[in-house]
C-alpha cells in the first residue's frame, strides 16, 4: 500500500547534486524507495562512475517505477551550472524538487596557513555553486502555474552554527548557506515555493581527490 509521502512524490522530478556519495546518495535511494510510481531522479555529481553504480542499485531495487538520469556536473563551474537545464532531455526539465547537497571540506589548516586554493574550492563549491544552481532551478519553479511552486532543500551543516577549530573556512561556507537559505525563504514567502534548510552533523563520505573525509556536512 502506497504511503501518503509516496503518493505525493508520484510524477515528480527531483534534482540532487552531490548524489554520488554520502547524504546525496542516501537521499536518492530513499526517494526511490518511498515513491509509489512515476518518479524521475536527476543525479548530478563529479564522479560519474559512482552515479552509474547508484543508478544500477536503485533500478535493481525498485524496478521501472523510477526513471533515473545520471549527469556529470561540477557545481563549482558556473558556466556548467548555467547551461545545465538546457542540456536535459525534455521529460526531465520540469523540476519539482531541488536538493542542493554538493559540498566539500578541504584540509584542517588554521589561519594564517590556509591555502588560497582550498579557500576558493570550498567557497565556489559550497556557496557559489549552491546559489547558482538555486537561481537556475528557481526560474523553472517561478514559471509553474499559480504563481510558482517547488521545493528547494539546502543541505548545510551543524558547522554553520557551531564552528570548530581547523574548519574556519568550511564553517564560514556553511554559515553562508544558512543565511542564504533564510533570506531566500523570506523572499519567497508569498509563493508556493518552499525553502528548507537541513543542518546534519558529522557524515563520513569521500572527497573528490580520493582522500578519506569525515565531513561536518
Amino acid at each position: 500500500m502506497a504511503t501518503t509521502m509516496g503518493q505525493r512524490l508520484a510524477g515528480k522530478t527531483i534534482l540532487i547534486t552531490g548524489a554520488s556519495s554520502g547524504i546525496g546518495r542516501s537521499t536518492a535511494k530513499e526517494f526511490a524507495r518511498t515513491c509509489s510510481s512515476n518518479l524521475k531522479l536527476i543525479l548530478a555529481a563529479r564522479r560519474f562512475e559512482s552515479l552509474q553504480a547508484l543508478t544500477y542499485e536503485i533500478r535493481s531495487e525498485v524496478g521501472d517505477r523510477v526513471r533515473i538520469l545520471p549527469i556529470k556536473l561540477d557545481v563549482s563551474k558556473s558556466e556548467d551550472v548555467s547551461s545545465f537545464i538546457g542540456k536535459l532531455p525534455d521529460e526531465f526539465k520540469d523540476i519539482d524538487i531541488l536538493v542542493n547537497n554538493a559540498g566539500l571540506v578541504k584540509g584542517i589548516a588554521r589561519a594564517p596557513d590556509i591555502a588560497l586554493e582550498d579557500i576558493q574550492t570550498m567557497f565556489t563549491t559550497n556557496v557559489t555553486g549552491l546559489i547558482n544552481m538555486t537561481q537556475t532551478v528557481l526560474s523553472i519553479f517561478k514559471r509553474k502555474p499559480g504563481g510558482g511552486s517547488g521545493d528547494i532543500i539546502n543541505i548545510g551543516s551543524i558547522a554553520g552554527r557551531e564552528p570548530y577549530q581547523g574548519g574556519s573556512v568550511y564553517c564560514a561556507t556553511k554559515s553562508a548557506v544558512r543565511s542564504f537559505t533564510d533570506a531566500l525563504r523570506r523572499e519567497l514567502i508569498d509563493t508556493r515555493i518552499r525553502v528548507i534548510g537541513v543542518d546534519p552533523g558529522q557524515v563520513e563520505t569521500v572527497s573528490s581527490d580520493s582522500h578519506a573525509e569525515v565531513s561536518m556536512k
